[in-house]
């Protein structure tokens, strides 16, 4: 016989049951035989169910999926696509009989898709009373530490630190890094405290020497701590309001308040080191970005090198498209969650920094071959 706490538990356990399968329906891992699989819960969709899925533009999706097949990571996803598609004469066609749109079904707390660009800052080979600021390279005295080599489940994480005698510590927060010579080389200096703030965020971009050349710097690495958001601080302490925060919004401000400038950055303690490059922006996947179709995303969740379709609805936007998972952050967190990388110049950084929408998304895995 069981006890009526058993029976209880039972019933429970039951229940727990029916809701995850309420709450999921009939979403569920796909049998596609890749080797990089979104680590999310899934539900199959078909083209019809994507949003202005006939106005898009199939040519051009294919161009990029082409150049994202440059990268290993995405043929461990599409590997016999990425041979095809050089052949393809009918891009919608070809799309739509190789791939199943799958939606992205996690249970997020707030789905979002907001926008980066790649900034132009100003700045010079060498260090003066106007280009005081430092783009640092990697330091040379900082140890990275890959966890997955002691617990395989934190794969995806590293830890960063320096020595001090014989034991492991944090590395230097941004305030100690802009107080002090650290062992690390400078690209170059800059003229602004506040773009070079921005440029970590944005993760590249490029920079106008004062001898009239340009020089493209990208992410090489992160100083260990944790990134915080200086939007999300400046909503907190009642200083803009949540409704009308936007990057313009903060570089205002900063215009305004120049003397809480710097207690403002160093609320974020993580800093950004670069390298040097010799083409335009690309991101952590290692392929040149393309404007409106590359963004960023956790890739806990979401395989970089996926080719993803998103619906997005803001207060001043709307977009649908097909997108490529080409980049990282340190702000961007969930399954439902996307960075769209918006490109160069003034256009594109007052989108990105409105880009603010609820959204959707589907991954685009390869059909199973039938036998």
């Amino acid at each position: 016989m069981y006890s009526c706490d058993t029976i209880t538990t039972m019933k429970l356990f039951v229940y727990s049951i029916v809701l995850v399968f309420l709450f999921y329906g009939c979403s569920y891992q796909p049998e596609p035989s890749v080797k990089s699989m979104p680590n999310t819960p899934l539900q199959q969709s078909s083209f019809d169910q994507l949003p202005q899925w006939s106005e898009e533009n199939y040519v051009e999706v294919l161009d990029v999926f082409r150049n994202n097949c440059k990268s290993s990571r995405t043929q461990k996803i599409y590997a016999d696509l990425c041979r095809q598609v050089y052949n393809v004469q009918n891009p919608q066609r070809f799309l739509e009989n190789h791939f199943i749109p799958y939606k992205i079904v996690a249970p997020q707390k707030k789905p979002l898709l907001t926008g980066y660009y790649e900034p132009e800052l100003h700045g010079s080979l060498k260090k003066s009373k106007k280009y005081l600021y430092p783009l640092y390279e990697t330091p040379k005295d900082m140890i990275s530490v890959e966890l997955s080599s002691i617990y395989p489940e934190l794969k995806n994480y590293r830890l960063r630190g320096r020595l001090e005698g014989n034991k492991l510590i944090p590395y230097y927060t941004r305030k100690e890094i802009e107080s002090r010579d650290i062992n690390a080389t400078a690209i170059c200096y800059v003229d602004s405290k506040i773009d070079k703030f921005f440029l970590e965020v944005q993760g590249s971009g490029r920079v106008k020497l004062d001898n009239n050349t340009t020089i493209f710097v990208g992410y090489d690495n992160q100083n260990g701590h944790r990134y915080r958001s200086i939007g999300k601080y400046l909503i907190e302490q009642g200083e803009i309001p949540k409704e009308k925060m936007s990057l313009q919004a903060i570089k205002k401000w900063c215009d305004t308040h120049p003397k809480k400038i710097d207690q403002l950055l160093h609320y974020n303690k993580s800093l950004i080191f670069f390298k040097k490059r010799n083409y335009k922006a690309t991101g952590s996947l290692g392929v040149e970005l393309t404007p409106m179709r590359s963004v960023a995303v956790d890739r806990g969740f979401i395989p970089l090198g996926s080719m993803l379709y998103i619906d997005a609805k803001g207060k001043d936007s709307s977009i649908q498209r097909v997108v490529f998972a080409q980049d990282t952050g340190g702000a961007i967190k969930g399954a439902i969650r996307a960075d769209l990388f918006t490109g160069f110049g003034d256009q594109a950084s007052e989108l990105a920094g409105k880009l603010q929408s609820d959204l959707t998304m589907w991954v685009f895995l390869p059909k199973k071959e039938e036998k």
